[in-house]
């Protein structure tokens, strides 16, 4: 019964390339605006490939009738009835899209290796959000570091996109980042995914202090102007 229900929204998701009347966040973008956006620029301190879901065209390529489940630097893992409800959406938290997280039966996954410095603290955060309500509720997200799971909740309801933030520090050259998403009644929207090293006490002390210099300089040229 459960997948039965699923597979009627995903069916109707699909025939209508998303076109929903299910607003989750407070800026809908209707299926004409949400296209690929080429000027998409990144934050050059993060080390996230395509974190913003926002390099692949909403419409699948090779099929203009459904959504794209291609995500141009990031792996799928997972049965294919499961991996299959993950793709590109016109829900975003920010920018034209987001990732719609749709597994059907058991937890599936998506995964990028990231090029870390052994030694070194970084600040993982992104953007959650949830169709679900009671008394369909039945979901799970995880979040992995390097094969540690650091994060793990089940039955999240509805809620608008919702930034999540952790520190970790790497142990080695490259640490794998991982979510795993299983849904069974609605669906559950990622967005805005970021790991940046963590400045250290010293730069931040630094800038402090410059902008204080920098302060006193403008205090002394305005009194004597």
């Amino acid at each position: 019964m459960k997948l039965t229900k699923k597979l009627s929204i995903i069916v109707f998701g699909f025939a209508t390339t998303l076109a929903s009347t299910a607003v989750i966040t407070g800026t809908y973008i209707p299926v004409a605006q949400a296209q690929y956006d080429p000027n998409y620029v990144l934050d050059p301190r993060d080390i996230v490939f395509n974190g913003g879901f926002e390099i692949d065209p909403l419409v699948d390529p090779n099929d203009s009738t459904i959504t794209n489940p291609n995500i141009t630097g990031w792996t799928k893992l997972g049965d294919p009835i499961n991996t299959s409800g993950t793709r590109i959406s016109n829900f975003p938290q920010s920018g034209n899209q987001g990732l719609s997280l749709g597994g059907f039966v058991d937890l599936s996954y998506i995964s990028q290796t990231l090029s870390t410095q052994p030694g070194l603290e970084y600040e993982l955060s992104y953007y959650l959000a949830s169709t679900d309500e009671a008394p369909d509720l039945d979901n799970q997200f995880q979040t992995f570091v390097g094969g540690n799971k650091i994060f793990d909740q089940k039955n999240i309801s509805f809620q608008p996109y919702t930034p999540y933030k952790f520190n970790f520090t790497a142990d080695a050259s490259s640490t794998e980042l991982k979510f795993g998403n299983v849904d069974r009644y609605a669906f559950l929207y990622l967005d805005n995914v970021s790991v940046k090293p963590v400045p250290e006490p010293s730069t931040i002390e630094g800038i402090a202090f410059t902008a204080g210099l920098l302060g006193i300089w403008l205090k002394k040229k305005k009194a004597i102007s």
